[in-house]
């Protein structure tokens, strides 16, 4: 699998001492990232990245260092983390939960925003009974309509003219834009998807302009779609906002965005444990700590493009030599994830680098999800 990138260039680490897996993180690299997206974007007010990757405060303070303003989330802990950080901070957000909350969790939703004076918080509706108990609340949270352009994941079915009409209007003065996330792109071939672009985006706006939205922001696109989307002329001259998040760590899985410029900044270290026969080998970082979700191979392995992941298990990643060295007993691999939002939510703790060197051990505090307030 060509991994697009260089992952094993730069100064050697010594993680001779570090107990594995570990999760490690190059903030040089993210710094990369992030200016490689907001080029491509075309600026900071253009995106709202998706923090359900970065999960790691110092990344967020990198994201908020390069004037990132306008962000989304997936959970309460995600959106209390940032919320935080901007807080202490001294910086005013806007942050939308992509998910359409309800009871105890719009709860606590409620209870973050009433907590977080002075930040601007959202969220999704595809339904106008829930659409009214947000209003009802009277949190001064805001909605977005969120659409589904295909994907059937979430979201109005763009043809239900009567649904989207009647959650715009119990959504009210609350209504701040709408959302819709075209994820199904990632599985169109790369030269179909500015024919996918040029059916959807103009289909969004027309949406937009028959609700009379006016200045009401338009929400799309994840690294499969946001080049696409950023350029396309469809919303010109109107508030579009992309959402990417993947692309502040990259991933194997983002290579087949056909984008360049980009490194791998987050990648889990693993021991040797063992060869149980010729060609074969086990490295200690199964499902536990590589996201096995999103398929095979679930990783890559830095500097070693012989070796092959077959499906993990538990604690246990197993490998075939398809060519090149056979790793002895203890020697450390450096892996790259097939998907690295779901590998970040594994770890408790990420090892941070700067200029080649470890220089911080960190929580990852917003993984995981709440049960109390």
């Amino acid at each position: 699998m060509s991994t697009n990138a260089k992952p094993g260039s730069g100064p050697a680490l010594d993680l001779d001492g570090v107990p594995t897996p570990a999760l490690l993180i190059d903030l040089d690299r993210v710094r990369a990232n992030l200016a490689r997206s907001l080029a491509i974007i075309g600026g900071a007010d253009r995106w709202r990245p998706h923090v359900k990757t970065a999960k790691v405060a110092a990344v967020q303070q990198l994201m908020l260092e390069a004037g990132l303003r306008h962000f989304k989330c997936a959970t309460t802990r995600e959106a209390r983390v940032l919320l935080d950080l901007a807080r202490d901070g001294g910086h005013s957000i806007d942050l939308l939960l992509a998910m359409a909350l309800r009871g105890p969790n719009l709860a606590r939703y409620a209870a973050i925003a009433a907590a977080h004076p002075g930040q601007r918080l959202s969220l999704l509706s595809e339904d106008p009974a829930h659409a009214a108990a947000v209003r009802g609340l009277d949190a001064g949270l805001g909605l977005y309509l969120d659409l589904d352009p295909g994907m059937g994941r979430t979201g109005i079915p763009l043809l239900d003219w009567e649904r989207i009409a009647s959650t715009r209007a119990a959504a009210g003065s609350a209504l701040r834009g709408l959302h819709a996330y075209e994820g199904q792109f990632g599985g169109i071939p790369l030269d179909q998807r500015p024919a996918a672009a040029d059916a959807l985006y103009p289909r969004l706006v027309e949406l937009a302009e028959r609700l009379e939205l006016g200045e009401a922001e338009l929400v799309t696109s994840g690294t499969p779609a946001f080049a696409l989307a950023a350029g396309h002329p469809a919303f010109a001259g109107r508030c579009h906002r992309v959402s990417p998040g993947t692309v502040v760590y990259w991933d194997l899985t983002s290579v087949g965005s056909g984008l360049d410029g980009y490194a791998f900044a987050a990648t889990v270290l693993a021991t040797v444990v063992s060869r149980p026969a010729a060609g074969r080998l086990t490295v200690d970082a199964g499902s536990k700590a590589v996201d096995a979700a999103a398929g095979d191979p679930c990783a890559a392995v830095v500097g070693l493009p012989g070796l092959r992941a077959l499906r993990p298990s538990e604690e246990h990643l197993p490998m075939a030599r398809d060519g090149g060295p056979m790793p002895e007993l203890g020697q450390r691999l450096r892996l790259i994830p097939r998907h690295v939002c779901p590998t970040v939510n594994l770890a408790d703790e990420a090892l941070l680098i700067e200029g080649g060197r470890v220089t911080a051990r960190v929580p990852v505090a917003a993984r995981g999800h709440e049960t109390a307030g």
